[in-house]
């Protein structure tokens, strides 16, 4: 660049800079415009839901990882499944029952359909682009449905369990969602989960438990003394991998929350939901570590994996509000709850495969719990309301849908199959042939 240049641009910054300074509307234009936040908006939740879609990725990794050899490829067609049927049925009647003409309980029983004419007209007073709303609500659902599939992997049916699926995405959550983020009736009252600890993870921690206990353990998980037979999982390289895209996605699932990236002001809470976040999740690391070395003279790498998981479960309720040291403390405390609550599970002889209860369900009801310890606008008692509400709800309509499932089509594999595989059983491969009896062939 010549010296001629550099003072042509020069002259061409300090013409700006004084046009600015003497015309406001110069100024205002040169600011953030109505339509340039649209933009920012919608470019927010076309981004985060897709960290949240990646987020598929890591539960069918951590699942696959989890479970054992014979029932890889069943689970891993699980999580792409209910993916694909959570998108449909939130289409088909889950969104619109969920923020639509909400009336305190429950939405419109309607067809989701785009409508930007504003927009195209020139209007973006509506902040964001329709779809890209639609998307990143979307993305959300199969979240719940994939807490269920860990739960209850290995002896239950493939399609007895998407048809539940079908249910939980299309009614149950879009339900307890209307009641909070449609703005029902526990969001009249000043229910607070910024993204979705009781609203996401408790609803499907709920369902899952629910469907474990009627579905029953896996044979040979427990002994008839009370014995409890550790069943190792497969792959803790991949769960390990799908931990990490966990915790890579939950920046979406957190960030995005935040519904806007048209000010500095949301982009300085976005920065501090990502901080809180990450941070939560290394607190759920290092209290889980530190715990099971305590407890059990060793370090459990699942305890570890599940411990970041329950940090971030823990914050996803209140993630704008905590400095950095709060979120370590609530993310600290969720990892010691997950290391209490798997072994109780197992006393009860509750068979939670990946330790998704746990994790979801537990440390889903203590994030919400703790959203006022930071933030002076909720209250603990509307807090519990809205846990127990849920709860309450979600108990028992799923049981009502398990229940029907088991004595109509059936849910469980039959000892033969569950012994067998439901990879061989129901799919008719596996997932590692050259390790299982395909080899023998060769």
């Amino acid at each position: 660049m010549t010296i001629s240049m550099k003072k042509t641009g020069l002259a061409a910054v300090a013409a700006t800079a004084l046009l600015a300074i003497a015309s406001p509307a110069f100024a205002q234009d040169a600011g953030v415009s109505a339509e340039t936040q649209y933009i920012l908006n919608t470019f927010s939740f076309l981004f985060s839901g897709a960290l949240v879609m990646w987020m598929a990725a890591g539960f069918a990794m951590l699942e696959s990882g989890l479970v054992r050899t014979k029932n890889v490829s069943t689970i891993l067609f699980k999580n792409i499944a209910l993916f694909a049927v959570a998108g449909i049925m939130y289409y088909l009647i889950g969104y619109n029952l969920m923020y639509m003409d909400v009336t305190g309980w429950i939405g419109s029983l309607s067809l989701w359909s785009a409508d930007d004419a504003a927009a195209l007209g020139g209007d973006f007073s509506g902040g964001y682009s329709a779809t890209s709303d639609w998307f990143f609500q979307m993305v959300f659902v199969a979240t719940a449905a994939s807490i269920v599939s860990g739960t209850v992997a290995e002896r239950i049916k493939l399609w007895p369990f998407m048809i539940f699926v079908v249910v939980l995405t299309g009614v149950l959550y879009p339900i307890t969602g209307a009641w909070t983020w449609g703005g029902g009736w526990l969001s009249e009252m000043g229910f607070a989960d910024f993204a979705g600890s009781t609203i996401v993870h408790s609803v499907g921690g709920w369902a899952a438990l629910t469907g474990a206990i009627i579905l029953g353990a896996r044979k040979g998980k427990f002994g008839a003394d009370g014995s409890v037979h550790p069943m190792p999982g497969s792959n803790l390289p991949l769960a390990t991998l799908g931990t990490f895209v966990l915790w890579l996605g939950w920046f979406g699932f957190n960030g995005g929350s935040q519904l806007a990236m048209g000010s500095g002001a949301d982009v300085i809470a976005i920065a501090n939901i990502y901080g809180n976040t990450s941070m939560a999740a290394a607190g759920g690391v290092v209290a889980a570590a530190i715990l099971t070395q305590i407890l059990y003279k060793k370090v459990d790498l699942t305890m570890a994996l599940n411990g970041a998981l329950a940090g971030l479960v823990s914050i996803t309720a209140g993630p704008d509000t905590p400095t950095i040291g709060s979120a370590i403390i609530i993310g600290a405390i969720g990892g010691i709850l997950v290391v209490i609550a798997v072994p109780l599970l197992d006393k009860l002889k509750i068979d939670d495969v990946v330790g998704a209860v746990s994790v979801h369900l537990v440390c889903g009801i203590w994030g919400t719990l703790a959203v006022p310890f930071t933030n002076d606008g909720a209250s603990f008692g509307v807090q519990l309301t809205g846990i127990v509400a849920m709860g309450a709800f979600t108990i028992v309509t799923s049981a009502i849908v398990w229940l029907i499932l088991k004595f109509t089509v059936g849910i469980r594999l039959s000892e033969e199959d569950e012994a067998l595989g439901s990879d061989a059983a129901e799919l008719g491969m596996e997932a590692y042939p050259e390790f299982g009896k395909g080899s023998q062939r060769f």
